[in-house]
């Protein structure tokens, strides 16, 4: 009896222990969510700031994991399933290039905005299309829940809805579409890397957007850290320096 009493309390104590361990490794971390289908945002490579991710945003959490005291880790989603595993508490935050919207406010809390961007059209070089209005009857291609496919929507056309910005660049490319509507810096990176491409802009159909950082409503501790790094690197630069970094990159 005393040698199994004494079994017992080793694994009870050896349980205490893992749990302990993977608690503190849980604390010790702050796990972003993202799409990392949105260069100079987000994307993967072979060495990118955090593991295999890499991009403006993913530099931007990693020093905020810094800066709270926190490593931060990445979890790659679809761009529609990221407000869900916040609420599930499947990720601590969403950075993906997420634009504020109203609706988004009814169930996640928004960190201050760091980055204003807005929608354009990627066209081929000898497209006619010089403004919105002249894809009413053109094929259109947005990215699947980006404000893109939102700004389609309000005006009100047809469009085909993509998962990824990269198959609708190789639709475009490929002549299977007439127009791609998505954010301004993706656009700049997409077509740097088709020189068959072009950007057409129209200011007057779309609006400036702020991206900010998701968090779970109410979470008001970490939205005030997150806040305070934001704060920060807008102040000294680093942000900006990232957004020269990224977008000017071959």
């Amino acid at each position: 009896m005393k040698k199994v009493l004494s079994l017992l309390t080793v694994m009870i104590m050896t349980a205490a222990m893992l749990v302990g361990c993977g608690s503190d490794a849980s604390a010790n971390t702050i796990k972003f969510g993202t799409n990392a289908e949105f260069p100079p945002f987000e994307f993967v490579t072979t060495n990118g700031v955090i593991g295999e991710f890499d991009g403006i945003d993913m530099a931007i959490a990693k020093e905020i994991g810094t800066q709270i005291g926190k490593e931060a880790v990445i979890e790659n989603m679809e761009f529609d399933s990221l407000l869900i595993a916040l609420q599930n508490g499947q990720i601590d935050a969403a950075i993906a290039g997420m634009t504020i919207t109203e609706e988004r406010k009814e169930s996640v809390d928004f960190s201050n905005p760091y980055y204003t961007a807005t929608q354009v059209m990627i066209v081929k070089k000898d497209s006619t299309i010089a403004k919105a209005g002249d894809m009413a009857d053109k094929k259109i291609v947005v990215i699947q829940g980006y404000t893109g496919e939102t700004c389609v929507q309000d005006m009100g056309y047809q469009y085909e809805a993509f998962k990824k910005g990269t198959e609708a660049i190789l639709e475009l490319s490929n002549g299977k579409c007439d127009v791609v509507v998505i954010d301004s810096a993706t656009a700049q990176k997409y077509v740097k890397d088709n020189p068959d491409l072009k950007i057409v802009e129209d200011s007057d159909a779309f609006e400036a957007e702020e991206y900010a950082i998701a968090v779970k409503k109410g979470n008001t501790e970490l939205l005030n850290q997150i806040n305070a790094s934001i704060d920060k690197m807008l102040a000294d630069g680093t942000i900006s320096e990232l957004a020269a970094k990224y977008t000017e990159a071959e």
